[in-house]
Parts: structure tokens; sequence; C-alpha cells
């Protein structure tokens, strides 16, 4: 079970994806959590980084959905202005919502990627359908809903020590270590 909640890649922020080398292995959409994963919880739009990290994402050929648990009158004011497609009130872990950006990309779980920033929404969620999964740190953990903050951080800590005791998780800065 625990397994599930390991994703292919742990990386600081989106923007320390090496986007081009996934292209090259043949990945051609990205799923991306909103909230904590590409802006805080409570930041109303874009930055200008990150408007030019999705430019960058086009411009190397990805498309890219936003997948989001939130209502649609936070997403829909993320992402409208920049042309991005989304689907909120996911209710992720489930799969639909993950096949239902799949199929808005045309695209197969082998071309997938899901970025979040949660190891029980995302890396569970896209890991059940065997999608490439990206893991970051969270921008405001401060900002986060009640269930997020109580109960989805908690069981992740349970996790990570766990995991930790099997010996499938290292800290990031750990395996930097020569």
């Amino acid at each position: 079970m625990f397994k599930m909640l390991v994703p292919k890649l742990r990386v600081n922020t989106v923007f320390d994806i090496n986007l081009e080398e996934l292209y090259e292995q043949g990945y051609r959409g990205i799923i991306s959590d909103l909230d904590n994963t590409l802006v805080g919880a409570k930041a109303p739009l874009a930055t200008p980084e990150l408007v030019a990290w999705f430019k960058k994402v086009k411009e190397i050929g990805f498309q890219l959905i936003i997948v989001s648990n939130n209502q649609l009158e936070r997403v829909s004011k993320f992402a409208t202005p920049l042309d991005i497609q989304y689907v909120h009130k996911a209710r992720k872990p489930i799969n639909a919502p993950f096949r239902k950006a799949m199929k808005m990309m045309n695209l197969t779980n082998e071309q997938t990627i899901v970025v979040g920033d949660q190891m029980l929404t995302d890396v569970y969620g896209g890991n059940r359908l065997g999608l490439y999964t990206v893991l970051v740190l969270p921008i405001a953990i401060n900002e986060e809903g009640f269930m997020t903050r109580f109960f989805n951080r908690r069981v992740e800590r349970i996790a990570l020590t766990r995991l930790r005791k099997q010996g499938l998780w290292t800290d990031i800065e750990e395996e930097k270590k020569p």
C-alpha cells in the first residue's frame, strides 16, 4: 500500500522538472494540481515565473491540464486567463478526473505525467493508473485547507515514517550527497 504513495520523481518545484528529458522519453501531457503545486493555495493568479514555465511547457510540445479538487470559481479564475484547460472538484485520488484529463488531451497513461504536492491525492491517484508521478514540495503549507492540513499531511507523515523504515524513501538532500 505505501509503495503506491512513492512518486517516480521528487523535486522542490515545478521549475526543477527536466521537461526536455521527459519529452524525449515519450511523455506528451502534464496533469498538474493547482494549489501549493503551481501557486500558493490563496494566490489568485500565476506569477511571471510560472507564466514563463507554462510557455516553456507548450514550446517543448506538452499539453497541460490542471486537475484540482478545488471549486470552479478558484480554478477557473486561475486557468482561464492563461488559456489552460482544467477539471475542478476532481475528488482526487479517484480515477475519473485523471482519465478525463487524458481524454481531453487524447493521450494514454504511458504518455502522461502527474505533478502535485500531495502523496494521498496526486501521487496515489496517478500511480494507480500507471502515470509518471512527480511530487513537488508544497509552496505555502500554512494556507492549506482543513482536510489537507489535519488529515492528508498527518497520513503522509505516517507513510513517510514507514517508507523510510522500509528503505523506500530518503530525503532529497540525502539523495544529492556523493
